[in-house]
């Protein structure tokens, strides 16, 4: 079995919503998102997926939706607030934690063909989830 990782990097903002404690305030991080692909066999080029289309595709779809934008639960009260007042935001149907922020990417990335097996988030330096399905 072949692996390759890829990380992308991009800033956020969130809020989790029913939470006791600081991450109920609007907050933002500098997010790593760790992206392990894997494969039995090799491309003709002898590649599980060429980094540079792990960058343009799902890197592009990060930039678009989620770097710089505020990631919130479709019911948070600031919702209507921000987009009065044009910010963006990218809407969950979940709280925005980390674990279901990795979930959101490898989902998007299982959706483009990618043979995606783990999508690990770095909210901070020393903390991080990682989502993978089951076997």
């Amino acid at each position: 079995m072949f692996s390759v990782t890829r990380e992308i990097t991009f800033c956020y903002g969130h809020r989790l919503l029913e939470y006791n404690g600081k991450c109920r305030h609007l907050h933002g991080h500098n997010g790593r998102a760790v992206i392990t692909l894997e494969s039995a066999q090799l491309d003709p080029l002898g590649m599980v997926v060429d980094f540079s289309r792990v960058k343009q595709v799902i890197g592009g779809w990060i930039d678009e939706n989620l770097d710089h934008r505020m990631l919130l639960h479709r019911d948070d009260p600031a919702l209507p607030f921000l987009r009065a007042q044009r910010e963006p935001v990218f809407v969950m149907e979940v709280n925005p934690t980390a674990e279901n922020i990795a979930r959101l990417i490898f989902d998007y990335i299982a959706s483009q063909g990618f043979p995606v097996v783990e999508v690990t988030l770095w909210e901070t330096e020393s903390c991080y989830a990682t989502y993978r399905p089951r076997s």
